[in-house]
């Protein structure tokens, strides 16, 4: 969960990056480490849109001694809130120890190191390993992966310090990567693929361990938490045609992924035109084509401990 699935909902599409535990029902499996140069480079390919919310938590919240990253996945987004925050310490959390492995490594490669460090275990129960209790707290695209989530928050809310933010990234629009009608197939794919999209999502959250259905309302979870909702703001990532190359195999991977995990609900022309957009020999892939772009959006919502 670590970090950056995602992924809202594209929710495996990032399937952000930022996630904490291996899923083990059906065809809902998420195997994260294997998952990790993926992560790694979506997360990398966002940052443009992280470092905004940071710059917004910056304004929101005082200067941080603990930032905590809870999902953090590679590590990419902890080590931009140690560049963000210099004066800061910062512990990423995971379940996935290879990925913690990449972020050491990121943190060392960016000079970080002495300020940086991790805690491998499944959330919440691994935040009972912070010596100290957080001031800045961010759970990216991460919550969404525990069953109970309401009495996850509580625990998140445990481990702030007085007067300290918790920052959720939970929602947002789910990511655009084409027009409408890309001259193949039926028009309005996205859509549709959106849909079954969401079934999935109901189903991984529903085999989840402990799962527990809730309302998505974040702000009053948030103060069920014993938490004050403070604000509420979105983000965007705009990467208008003609994309990088970084960004065409961003593309090409979710639509891979979309495409193994949406075999049941994709019709068979769908399938055929997913087929051809991945595949590299084809004039109208992603690969190839002009009209590729990414367009996503993700929420974060603060609260504060006020006691």
């Amino acid at each position: 969960m670590a970090h950056e699935h995602r992924k809202h909902r594209g929710h495996e599409e990032h399937r952000h990056h930022h996630r904490n535990h291996q899923h083990h029902h059906g065809d809902t499996d998420i195997d994260w480490a294997a998952m990790a140069q993926q992560l790694e480079s979506q997360a990398e390919l966002f940052a443009p849109l992280y470092q905004r919310a940071m710059a917004w938590l910056a304004k929101e919240a005082t200067e941080p001694g603990l930032i905590v990253d809870a999902g953090s996945g590679p590590g990419v987004v902890s080590c931009l809130f140690a560049e963000t925050f210099p004066g800061a310490r910062v512990v990423a959390m995971d379940g996935s120890e290879p990925l913690l492995e990449r972020a050491r490594a990121r943190a060392a490669r960016r000079g970080l190191a002495d300020r940086f460090a991790t805690v491998t275990g499944e959330l919440p129960g691994s935040l009972g390993e912070l010596d100290y209790p957080a001031d800045l707290m961010w759970a990216g695209n991460s919550l969404h992966h525990l069953g109970d989530q309401r009495a996850a928050l509580a625990a998140f809310a445990e481990r702030l310090a007085p007067g300290g933010t918790l920052a959720l990234l939970e929602g947002g629009l789910p990511a655009r990567f084409l027009p409408r009608d890309i001259g193949i197939g039926h028009p309005g794919l996205q859509a549709r693929l959106d849909a079954v999209q969401e079934d999935w999502f109901t189903r991984m959250r529903a085999e989840l361990p402990g799962s527990v259905a809730e309302t998505e309302d974040w702000p009053a979870l948030l103060a069920a938490a014993g938490l004050k909702p403070t604000r509420t703001r979105s983000f965007l990532l705009d990467l208008p045609a003609p994309v990088s190359d970084r960004a065409r195999a961003y593309v090409a991977a979710t639509l891979n992924r979309l495409r193994e995990s949406s075999e049941d609900g994709v019709d068979e022309d769908d399938r055929a035109t997913l087929d051809r957009l991945l595949d590299p020999e084809d004039e109208a892939s992603v690969h190839r084509r002009k009209d590729v772009f990414v367009l996503k959006a993700y929420t974060v919502h603060t609260a504060v401990r006020t006691s």
